[in-house]
């Protein structure tokens, strides 16, 4: 009995010692062929410094009511594509304004990396809150209509809770709200370990594999997924340092126990969700 207690002791060891050093022994060779952002710009692409970081932007139409889209994660303001000129038309009766930007850690929005920031990591949620309505201050927006996908709905939801005079409604497409809880926290202090600080580059790379996969899941019909619409998605993994900043993503993420906060939004709600888009109004 006591030699397979000392064998079952000597195998805790190994394994231990693998997952705590063995990470550290991984190389982690660093991205080649990629562009600072910029030079992925598109004609029409904008860019604006927004507490201390540059946001791309994009905008349809010109006028009052203003739409913000907040996409989901993984996307940019590629996913808007074919909605921001028709939402722009049906807003008023003449054209009002729909305004796209990339989240930070999506799109062609800066990345910086830690130690280039003071403060809290502009990729956490509180930040990207402080982001969209820095981004209203900057384009002279006094309101608007806020349009969150999955995680985007988060941001947009946090944001009409935490400056509702600024928020005029909202509509939510499939909003990442958890029930009961989440398992934000939990990647939080995985990510945060030095372990995963050390490989969590990698592990981002990965969705380079996986995406399609995932992308044609968010799909009714996946069909629709052409080499030309995942060429659009993966466009901005040509810019600099894209693993870090998606790592650094994952280390900011907490949860905000939205669903318990729900009965404080006052405004205007409209909630899309579904395969076939099935409508509520809250």
């Amino acid at each position: 009995m006591r030699r397979w207690v000392r064998i079952v002791l000597i195998v805790i060891v190994v394994l231990l010692v693998i997952v705590l050093i063995g990470p550290f022994l991984i190389p982690v060779p660093s991205l080649e062929d990629t562009v600072p952002p910029e030079q992925l710009a598109d004609p029409d692409s904008r860019f604006v410094d927004i507490n201390g970081l540059q946001v791309h932007y994009k905008i349809a139409g010109q006028g009052e009511p203003v739409m913000v889209l907040l996409h989901g994660f993984g996307a940019s303001v590629f996913s808007w594509r074919e909605v921001m000129e028709p939402l722009a038309e049906s807003l008023a009766a003449e054209i009002g304004t729909v305004i796209a930007f990339d989240r930070p850690a999506f799109g062609l929005t800066e990345r910086p990396l830690p130690g280039q920031w003071a403060g809290e990591s502009p990729y956490s949620t509180d930040n990207q809150v402080e982001l969209t309505i820095g981004l209203l201050d900057e384009l002279g927006v006094e309101r608007a209509i806020l349009v969150g996908n999955s995680a985007g709905g988060t941001v947009a939801m946090l944001t009409a809770l935490t400056y509702p005079q600024r928020v005029s409604a909202l509509v939510l497409v499939d909003p990442a709200v958890y029930a009961h809880g989440s398992s934000l926290s939990l990647v939080s202090f995985l990510a945060n370990t030095p372990q995963m600080q050390r490989i969590g580059p990698l592990v981002a790379r990965r969705i380079r594999s996986w995406g399609l996969d995932f992308a044609r899941s968010a799909w009714h019909d996946p069909s629709k997924m052409t080499a030309e619409v995942w060429e659009g998605y993966t466009k901005p993994l040509q810019a600099e340092n894209w693993d870090r900043a998606l790592w650094e993503l994952m280390r900011a993420s907490n949860s905000h126990n939205l669903a318990e906060r729900l009965d404080e939004i006052r405004m205007p709600c409209l909630v899309i969700t579904g395969d076939d888009a099935a409508s509520y109004i809250c």
